[in-house]
């Protein structure tokens, strides 16, 4: 089995045909489905919320990985674990109280993550890698798809990458945006486990797109 998982970000699907996208994934034996919650607040777009989680969660046993770009994310974590996701994944600089927050997710039985911008450094969430079960490192500034990867933040993807190692600890690490093909072995080679992709999975033949990262994935 692989060491690497593809999260394809539904940002990017065209959302007419979104059952049957979740059926093609399903069918390339993706993990993952990585679901992008914006308010407009926190990050200048608006997507989708609890109801298309609720409606994920009837059609496919794929695992939700819910990624909160929200403000005082800690507000909703029970309505979005009431509709289905698996990992809640809230971020660094939008928590008033993160181990908290990564409590409650627990006590409601599903995986917590933490995720840092671009501009974070990894030590703001040093005090909660133990705690969590996913990392996530964003490699474009969040709220809209398609954009370039920003070179630099493949270095907090190794730093973290040394500090699991280095403690021995167990949370998966993520990296979301501006990931391709082009730039997939390095994105490997940096640390990173849990492969986010959205345009470079839905734009074009999102079947041959995927078995090209799955290829990469070996």
């Amino acid at each position: 089995m692989s060491a690497y998982k593809l999260s394809p970000s539904l940002l990017s699907c065209d959302f007419t045909k979104l059952g049957e996208e979740v059926k093609l994934l399903e069918k390339q034996n993706v993990p993952y489905i990585h679901i992008d919650v914006m308010d407009g607040l926190f990050v200048p777009n608006i997507s989708i919320g609890i109801p298309v989680v609720e409606c994920l969660r009837k059609i496919t046993d794929l695992v939700l990985d819910t990624h909160l770009m929200i403000v005082e994310p800690e507000r909703y974590i029970e309505q979005f674990a009431a509709a289905g996701s698996d990992i809640i994944n809230f971020h660094i600089e939008a928590c008033k109280d993160p181990l908290s927050a990564i409590d409650k997710i627990h006590s409601l039985g599903k995986k917590a993550g933490i995720t840092i911008k671009p501009k974070t450094p990894v030590k703001d969430i040093e005090p909660y890698l133990s705690a969590v079960d996913l990392v996530l490192v964003m490699s474009v500034e969040p709220g809209f798809g398609g954009q370039g990867l920003i070179p630099e933040t493949l270095e907090k993807v190794r730093q973290l990458a040394d500090i699991k190692k280095n403690n021995s600890l167990l949370f998966e690490l993520e990296i979301d945006g501006g990931v391709k093909l082009d730039n997939l072995e390095r994105v490997k080679a940096a640390g990173a486990e849990v492969i986010v992709a959205g345009s470079a999975i839905f734009k074009g033949d999102t079947s041959a797109n995927i078995a090209a990262f799955n290829d990469m994935l070996k």
